[in-house]
C-alpha cells in the first residue's frame, strides 16, 4: 500500500524543479504524488527566502496546515527549502507541529527522513553536500513531461551581494557535471520536452572542468541546439559579471535559444551598484545590451531592479529611470528593499517607507507601460507559440511566445507540444490572446 505525499512549492523556478525531483526520489519507498493537500501522509512546504517575510509566511502556512487536520491524522509535516536552511531549529523550537527541517541541499536525505520519522523526535538536515545531492539524483530518472522543462545546472553563489541570502542558504556554487547534465535533458526530451529552461543561481558562472577541458553554459546551449525534437533553449537567472562573449555568441549560431534575456542589474546606479556589491558597473551592462542588439535587434531584456537600497537618495533613483529609457525592459520585476537576516544590507540605515512605495510606483508604472506597449504592438499580427496546455475549466489553451509573454487561445489538444501561428486579436499587460491561424504566414 504506497503513501501520499503533497509538496506546495513557492517561490523560483528551481525550487519547482527541486520538488519534482523528490517526487521522483520518494516512488522509491511508495510514496505517490497526491493533489489533495486535505489526505495526504506528508506534508512538504518548499520554501523561498528572496521575498519579504518569507519566515512568517511559512509559520502562517503552517498553521493552516494546523487547522486543516485538526480532526484527522496529523500528516508528516516537513519545511524543505531556503526558509529551512536559515532557519532550521528555530523552526523546530518555535512551531511543534513541524516535524523535520531539510535544506535544498540535503534532499538526498528526503527518504531517510520518511523511512526513520519517529513521532515527536525532530529531524533536521541543513548540511551543504551539493556533490552528494546530485550524485545521489543523476541515478534517478527525471520522470517529468511537460512540454516546457526546468532543468538545473547550477546551485549556489559566490557573489556575497550584500542584499541576498542565496550564498548563505544554497551555499557556495557549483557546476553539475556536463554529461550528467545532457543525459538528463535528453530524458527530459524523450518525455516529450520542446524547451528546456537551464536554471541556476549564476546559471551563466556554470563552468565544468574535466580532462583539461572547461565546459561552460554555451556548450550546454550548443548541444541542446542540435537536438530535432527540442524546438526551444531558454537560461535563468544570469548575473552580468557572467555574460561572456561566448554566451553572447550563441543567441548568433543557436537559432533555437530564444532572443529573450533576463539580466538583473538591481540599480541604474553605480554607487547604489557598488554599495550592493554587485561586481558590475551600469557601463558594463548597457556594453552587454549593445553586443546583443548588435547580433539581433529582436532581443528583448528582462531584469530585477530593488527600489530604496540604504544610500539611494533622489539622485541615484533617477540614474534608474534613466537607465529606463536607454533600456525599455519587458516582463521586469521590481521591489522595495526588505533586509535579510545574516546579511551586510540588514544592519545598514532603512530609507523612509513612503519616499521607497512612491518610488517603487513610478517604477512599476514604466516597466509595466513597457509590457504593454510591446503586447500591443504585436496586435493584429501572427506569433509563434509553443502550446503548453488546456487552461482549467475553460476551452481555451496556453502557451507562451518567444518573449516567455503568456498567450490564451481557442485550440485542441493535438496542438499540446507543437509550435504554432497564432493571430493576436485582444492583450493586456500580462497576456496576449488570440486565435489559431490555418494559412502558412511566416510567424514573427
Amino acid at each position: 500500500m504506497y503513501k501520499k505525499i503533497f509538496i506546495k512549492t513557492f517561490g523560483c523556478q528551481m525550487n519547482e524543479y527541486d520538488t519534482n525531483r523528490i517526487y521522483d526520489s520518494v516512488k522509491k519507498i511508495g510514496y505517490q504524488k497526491t493533489n489533495d493537500q486535505n489526505s495526504t501522509d506528508c506534508y512538504v512546504l518548499n520554501t523561498c527566502h528572496i521575498r519579504d517575510k518569507a519566515k512568517e509566511k511559512v509559520y502562517d502556512e503552517v498553521g493552516r496546515v494546523k487547522k486543516l487536520y485538526r480532526n484527522k491524522n496529523k500528516p508528516l509535516m516537513i519545511v524543505a527549502g531556503c526558509v529551512a536552511q536559515a532557519e532550521n531549529q528555530e523552526m523546530l523550537k518555535r512551531e511543534p507541529f513541524i516535524d523535520a527541517i531539510i535544506g535544498p541541499q540535503s534532499y538526498h536525505k528526503f527518504n531517510d527522513i520518511l523511512k526513520n520519522y519517529v513521532p515527536k523526535e525532530k529531524q533536521e538536515e541543513t548540511q551543504f553536500d551539493t556533490i552528494t545531492k546530485f550524485e545521489y539524483f543523476d541515478e534517478i530518472k527525471n520522470k517529468s513531461n511537460k512540454v516546457s522543462a526546468f532543468l538545473t545546472i547550477q546551485e549556489g553563489c559566490d557573489k556575497f551581494c550584500h542584499f541576498c541570502v542565496v550564498p548563505y542558504t544554497r551555499g557556495p556554487e557549483y557546476s553539475r557535471p556536463f554529461e550528467q547534465i545532457i543525459k538528463e535533458a535528453e530524458e527530459l526530451i524523450k518525455n516529450g520536452a520542446k524547451e528546456i529552461t537551464l536554471l541556476g543561481q549564476n546559471v551563466n558562472a556554470y563552468s565544468y572542468k574535466k580532462n583539461l577541458k572547461e565546459f561552460r553554459i554555451s556548450d550546454l546551449i550548443h548541444h541542446l541546439n542540435k537536438h530535432n525534437e527540442l524546438e526551444r533553449i531558454r537560461y535563468t537567472t544570469s548575473h552580468p559579471k557572467d555574460m561572456t562573449d561566448d554566451l553572447i555568441e550563441c543567441y548568433s549560431s543557436c537559432k533555437k535559444l530564444m532572443p529573450f534575456v533576463h539580466l538583473p542589474i538591481q540599480s541604474g546606479s553605480d554607487k547604489i551598484l557598488k554599495l550592493m556589491n554587485r561586481k558590475h558597473t551600469v557601463e558594463d551592462y548597457l556594453n552587454i545590451y549593445n553586443k546583443l542588439k548588435k547580433i539581433n535587434q529582436q532581443i528583448e531584456f528582462s531584469s530585477d531592479f530593488i527600489i530604496g537600497y540604504p544610500g539611494e537618495t533622489e539622485k541615484e533613483f533617477n540614474e534608474t529611470l534613466d537607465l529606463l529609457k536607454k533600456i525599455k525592459f519587458i516582463n521586469s520585476f521590481s521591489f522595495i528593499f526588505s533586509p535579510r537576516p545574516g546579511t551586510k544590507a540588514a544592519k545598514l540605515e532603512m530609507i523612509n517607507k513612503e519616499i521607497t512605495k512612491e518610488r517603487l510606483i513610478i517604477i512599476q508604472k514604466k516597466l509595466f507601460n513597457n509590457q504593454i506597449e510591446l503586447n500591443q504592438s504585436m496586435k493584429n499580427s501572427l506569433i509563434e507559440v509553443l502550446v503548453e496546455n488546456k487552461l482549467k475549466n475553460q476551452n481555451k489553451y496556453f502557451g507562451r511566445n518567444k518573449y516567455l509573454s503568456s498567450v490564451i487561445f481557442n485550440g485542441d489538444e493535438k496542438k499540446i507540444g507543437k509550435l504554432i501561428k497564432v493571430k493576436i486579436e485582444e492583450c493586456n499587460q500580462n497576456s496576449l490572446f488570440g486565435k489559431i491561424e490555418k494559412n502558412n504566414m511566416r510567424a514573427a
